[in-house]
């Protein structure tokens, strides 16, 4: 239908308007796309190929995945197997600590079981009480102190490098830990009855009882009571030096350094005055006489000239030694090398020089000159530590005298191969008290008391066997039967191939693992046993060496956290210089 000229002109001019419509739409989203993001030529080329290939190659494929590199894959599981590493240390650090917290219950001692008596608390007891099941015996203790010393670090407090608490242990702590009951008497062995097998005892403490003298019966008797400070006969010694061997001797020398310093400050003092109170002589060429001679050394190099500046031209350390050499047990490469490092910190060793007199301001001593003729020298001194070798004490004295076959000890009781005191039974001896072929030093003392715990276990165990074999031998003989009896007899046989199995411990044989000894300026030397030769060594790696060693042979964890702890606090913030 062709319809009228008007309907015809009006569909022609919405034709139109709408094809304006259309056209002003889309000038009007292309502006707004420009104006959102500019259309650049390379796209209007990937538009094109986009075009040209069509809508199923017109997506972009996904970009594959980086690979991880393979170097940083072994730094990740260094990493991972770090933190692992220190996790299983601090849950093993948490348990040790919590378990030494919380002890078990104990069982109650048996009155029918030998009562086994220990005297002392030093390296053998405390070791053999350490590995011994007290749970065989009635276990006593008996010492004048109620803690474990670790003495190898006993110089360092001197100087207050460590805590002189962080390197004891209650001996409660470490007796509380055992499986049975074992009592401690804190008293001092004055005498020892061989023929009664009685210990007398006295309580020397400031606060006593009613009761301060008591006896303690035995069937087997241990003795570590150690030995004292030896003298040699020396007048003034006892008097006038100070010793390292316990907590108090190293309370002293801190005490005594810092009134020499102080009192060489007081006011007009003389300058020859001042030399003679900064003059620190020790006297002593072995590892113990060495070692403080270094820390002190060190206390003065890193503390004491830094916050009292006017001693620096006149504090000076003298080790005197009698012997041509210092530290004699040491290889001759270390020797020379602790006498080189000495001479770099101005540490003066006068060796072949025999003390002969001591007052309370200088010591006179013997010189061999190289030339071999001798002279009598006049050394002062504000300080002088004594640390020589060892003597027999008292109540080791009186006991050698009971026993003939001591007759011709001199340093202290004679010991078989089993550390059986010669001329007696059921009594050993360990430590500096015992005269064996060996040196007498903390490691001889901890192995000898190791193989005593493992021969009394054995003795307990061939005694279990030997009633079980009386108790077996009556049934046998009251059995009914063949079979019974048969059956009795296979039992036997078990029984006395574990007693024979038992019944062979040897002799104790020590186990040299080697020597080590600090020499100042963070410096040490070490002569460690290795297969069938020995390593010497010495300087900064085997003064790391000496602290991780010590570190690890610390009694418990408890000793070991303090100890580093001390360590860390004098690194950042020094020595303390005060009096007390």
């Amino acid at each position: 239908m062709a319809g009228t000229p008007a309907m015809r002109s009006m569909a022609s001019r919405s034709i139109m308007q709408l094809s304006s419509l259309s056209r002003r739409s889309i000038s009007t989203s292309a502006s707004q796309a420009l104006r959102a993001k500019p259309i650049r030529a390379n796209s209007v080329q990937s538009v094109s190929r986009v075009a040209r290939r069509g809508y199923a190659d017109a997506a972009p494929s996904p970009s594959p995945a980086p690979k991880p590199k393979k170097r940083f894959r072994a730094l990740r599981w260094s990493w991972r197997l770090t933190w692992l590493t220190g996790l299983g240390l601090t849950g093993a650090l948490a348990y040790s600590i919590y378990s030494l917290r919380h002890p078990e219950e104990q069982i109650e001692p048996d009155p029918e079981k030998k009562t086994l008596v220990i005297l002392g608390t030093g390296w053998g007891s405390v070791s053999l009480l350490k590995k011994l099941d007290t749970e065989n015996y009635n276990v006593i203790v008996v010492s004048p102190r109620n803690y474990f010393l670790f003495t190898p670090l006993l110089p360092s407090c001197t100087t207050g490098l460590i805590e002189h608490r962080s390197i004891m242990e209650p001996i409660r702590n470490i007796l509380r830990q055992k499986k049975a009951t074992v009592k401690f008497f804190e008293a001092e062995a004055t005498k020892i009855d061989y023929e009664k097998r009685v210990v007398y005892i006295s309580d020397d403490s400031e606060i006593k009882g009613d009761i301060s003298h008591t006896e303690v019966p035995f069937d087997m008797l241990v003795i570590g009571v150690g030995a004292e400070n030896a003298t040699f006969g020396i007048p003034g010694v006892r008097e006038n030096s100070c010793f390292l061997k316990e907590v108090n001797d190293a309370q002293n020398i801190r005490k005594r350094v810092m009134d020499c310093v102080e009192t060489a400050m007081f006011k007009d003092q003389t300058p020859d005055e001042v030399k003679r109170l900064l003059h620190m002589v020790v006297v002593g060429g072995g590892p113990t006489g060495v070692e403080f001679a270094g820390e002190l050394q060190d206390f003065f190099n890193d503390d004491l000239k830094k916050w009292i500046p006017e001693i620096q031209d006149n504090f000076h350390v003298t080790l005197v030694e009698a012997l041509p050499n210092v530290l004699p047990m040491f290889s001759k490469q270390l020797i020379d090398y602790t006498e080189s490092t000495f001479k770099e910190e101005e540490i003066t060793i006068r060796t072949k020089t025999m003390v002969k007199n001591v007052t309370d301001k200088y010591i006179e001593a013997e010189v061999t000159n190289p030339d071999g003729t001798k002279a009598i020298e006049t050394i002062p001194y504000g300080l002088l530590v004594w640390a020589t070798g060892n003597a027999v004490r008292p109540v080791i004295r009186d006991l050698m005298d009971q026993i003939p076959a001591q007759k011709n000890s001199r340093r202290g009781l004679a010991v078989n191969e089993y550390l059986v005191v010669n001329g007696a039974e059921n009594i050993w001896a360990v430590g500096d008290c015992a005269i064996t072929n060996y040196a007498p030093t903390a490691q001889v003392a901890g192995q000898e008391g190791a193989f005593l715990a493992r021969l009394f276990n054995t003795m307990a165990k061939t005694d279990a066997i030997e009633k079980e074999l009386q108790h077996l031998s009556n049934t046998q003989s009251q059995a009914k039967s063949n079979d019974e009896r048969n059956e009795i007899l296979d039992e036997i046989r078990e029984r006395q191939k574990q007693l024979r199995r038992t019944k062979q411990i040897g002799p104790f044989q020590y186990s040299h693992q080697g020597s080590l000894a600090y020499i100042g300026k963070e410096r040490a030397v070490a002569d460690i046993s290795w297969l069938s030769g020995n390593i010497a060594s010495g300087g900064t790696l085997t003064y790391l060496f000496w602290r991780s060693a010590y570190l690890s042979m610390c009694f418990s964890t408890r000793n070991r956290v303090l100890v580093a702890v001390d360590w860390i606090k004098a690194r950042l913030f020094g020595r303390d210089v005060s009096r007390e």
